[in-house]
């Protein structure tokens, strides 16, 4: 049952970044004006980079592909988005969002800890990391 579980929990943290990540790149408006009013430099190359790696990340967790390099990977950008869109410290309001996103990040963390760590290869990439690791 907790292969089951790890599964169901990484198809529901790689959709909790596929949906932005689509709606980064099919309608950016709001997302840049968010950027922008945070005064974050460079915001529309970063907007569409966060885009295609939050579509490709999440493309990883759900089809069990580089589990552990998705997990670290997003581990990082959401420590990023907490401190640069959800100060709490400077913008009372935004604590809920920074608290969740911590809770994201311990599960992502979570799923790190149990996915095998396998290098981005072309050598059977399109197998799951459970058919390649070990073998």
């Amino acid at each position: 049952m907790s292969s089951f579980s790890i599964a169901i929990g990484r198809f529901m943290l790689g959709l909790y970044f596929l949906v932005p990540g689509i709606a980064k790149l099919a309608a950016p408006e709001t997302q840049l004006a968010l950027m922008q009013a945070q005064g974050i430099p460079f915001a529309h190359p970063l907007l569409i980079f966060a885009g295609v790696s939050s579509l490709l990340g999440a493309a990883a967790l759900m089809t069990g592909r580089y589990v552990k390099l998705a997990a670290y990977g997003f581990v990082v950008y959401t420590l990023l988005v907490n401190v640069l869109i959800h100060p709490f410290w400077v913008i009372e309001s935004e604590l809920q969002n920074f608290i969740k996103n911590l809770a994201i990040i311990a599960g992502l963390m979570a799923l790190a800890g149990y996915a095998p760590l396998r290098w981005p290869s072309l050598n059977r990439w399109w197998k799951s990391d459970a058919s390649v690791v070990g073998n």
